[in-house]
């Protein structure tokens, strides 16, 4: 390879789906990060769509998904969850409350803390979220085989364990 050649993970690779995106000069040095990036920012338009047919502003589907899990919890614990600053988390709680899908009520145990709970409207977005959700699954996967699949939330498992504990160890 001469000067004038990048080498080849200065793009992103080419598919049936559009051409291959060249790497800003900034992302050269972390194209596998640059992907995630780019990746996360067009799954995350997609999801939007989608649960904007039903509603919803992408975040929200995850709190439902806890309450329909694990049903009530202290917004303070719906914060950590998420990962997200309390007063984004607030203003999330306050739209799905306004929608009529969660109630927000003091804790029986702390009456200085907020428990947040699934109404029967919440409840029934359960069906239209796994639908939306499968749907964005489908769309997202298309053309990988189910051992491509696998593989690929094996080592987004791994990416994601490694970032979890860089981040538990910052103050």
């Amino acid at each position: 390879m001469d000067a004038t050649e990048e080498p080849a993970a200065a793009s992103a690779p080419a598919d049936a789906a559009g051409p291959a995106c060249p790497l800003p000069a900034a992302a050269r040095g972390g194209p596998v990060s640059h992907a995630l990036s780019r990746v996360a920012r067009l799954h995350r338009t997609a999801a939007a769509g989608r649960l904007r047919g039903i509603g919803l502003y992408p975040g929200q589907e995850l709190v439902m998904m806890h309450l329909w899990e694990n049903g009530p919890a202290r917004q303070s614990e719906l914060i950590r969850m998420l990962g997200l600053d309390p007063s984004t988390v607030t203003k999330m709680l306050q739209r799905l409350e306004q929608g009529g899908h969660v109630r927000r009520l003091p804790d029986p145990a702390d009456r200085r803390a907020v428990r947040v709970e699934a109404t029967e409207s919440g409840a029934r977005l359960l069906a239209e979220v796994e639908r939306a959700w499968s749907a964005l699954e489908e769309e997202s996967l298309a053309g990988l085989t189910p051992a491509e699949r696998e593989q690929l939330l094996a080592l987004l498992g791994r990416v994601e364990a490694n970032l979890w504990s860089r981040n538990a160890a910052q103050p």
